[in-house]
């Protein structure tokens, strides 16, 4: 734990050979970097199948993370949606419930969940799809609790206004409503970046963020330029030329006002600032290791600020 409270730096890890057989030398390379925590992609592990744990392959990742002096934090299924159709829930919520055995398999504290996205539609439609994520968000949350974890649900964004997905500030709301001591939030900050572009909000940026934070014990940390990625591209090269998209930078490529960020917000206590490089920019992860490690060291939590 910092002195200003926050828990520390972490990293994702990438999968790499699907049988996982390469797991601990990916482990080994990012606690040489000198974080304190890693994201373990589990969404993209093969230990779920079909709703149920298959244990070979969960074996493997705690072999490869055990005896490590780094806190563990685990991103599940990208797809679980609970603002999906209510017949279909069900089976979002067997395929979490084997997620967060995962998650609390291999020691985690932190389980990142995205928030949900539905059609954008008429007041009363939009409005009923987060009443289900109130819903089966709080049971998730018995769930968690049960195992010692907190959900932390991720901003998103969409890349047009057919779909819709919280802003944060509307987020911070539904986790207010729920009030589940184990249902917390991620701020993604360039999903948020992405989100207000696409509705002409940029100058809400900041505000917006500001209002998610006090929930938000978990930070995912990379750069962008929050703009939309709406022209043909043919190589990643060309989506960099432009600055399209979620670009999965190193913190400083793009334009996101972090500085500005950290003075507007205020954290948890313990949240944990953790870096989603693309992997085609690893060669970059030991600077922006330092750069995220420095913004942390401004940032303020609610004690904190409270002291002040």
């Amino acid at each position: 734990m910092l002195p200003n409270g926050i828990a520390g730096t972490g990293i994702s890890a990438h999968k790499r050979a699907d049988d996982l057989s390469d797991l601990a030398s990916e482990l080994d390379m990012i606690e040489e970097l000198g974080v304190e925590s890693i994201e373990l992609p589990t969404y993209d592990m093969d230990i779920v199948v079909g709703g149920r744990i298959r244990p070979p392959q969960l074996a493997a990742v705690k072999r490869a993370c055990a005896g490590r002096g780094v806190a563990f934090t685990v991103h599940g299924p990208l797809a679980l949606n609970f603002m999906d159709a209510a017949w279909r829930l069900p089976r979002h919520f067997e395929v979490l419930e084997a997620s967060l055995d995962v998650a609390a398999a291999v020691g985690a504290g932190n389980y990142v969940l995205h928030a949900g996205v539905t059609p954008t539609e008429q007041a009363q439609g939009l409005e009923s799809a987060y009443d289900r994520q109130r819903e089966w968000l709080s049971r998730a949350g018995d769930l968690a609790a049960a195992r010692g974890l907190t959900i932390c649900v991720e901003t998103l964004f969409t890349d047009d206004a057919r779909t819709h997905t919280p802003a944060p500030a509307r987020l911070a709301r539904e986790l207010a409503a729920i009030g589940h001591p184990a249902v917390r939030a991620t701020i993604d900050f360039s999903h948020s970046y992405l989100r207000l572009d696409v509705e002409g909000r940029r100058a809400d940026y900041i505000a917006e963020v500001a209002a998610l934070a006090p929930f938000a014990q978990h930070l995912h940390i990379h750069d962008s330029f929050g703009r939309q990625d709406d022209i043909w591209m043919f190589t990643e090269g060309e989506r960099l030329a432009f600055g399209h998209g979620d670009l999965h930078l190193p913190v400083g490529w793009g334009d996101i006002p972090w500085a500005d960020l950290m003075a507007a917000c205020a954290f948890p206590q313990g949240v944990v600032f953790n870096i989603e490089l693309k992997q085609r920019y690893w060669y970059a992860a030991a600077d922006c290791v330092a750069a995220t490690r420095a913004m942390a060291a401004t940032a303020r939590t609610l004690l904190r600020q409270a002291a002040e």
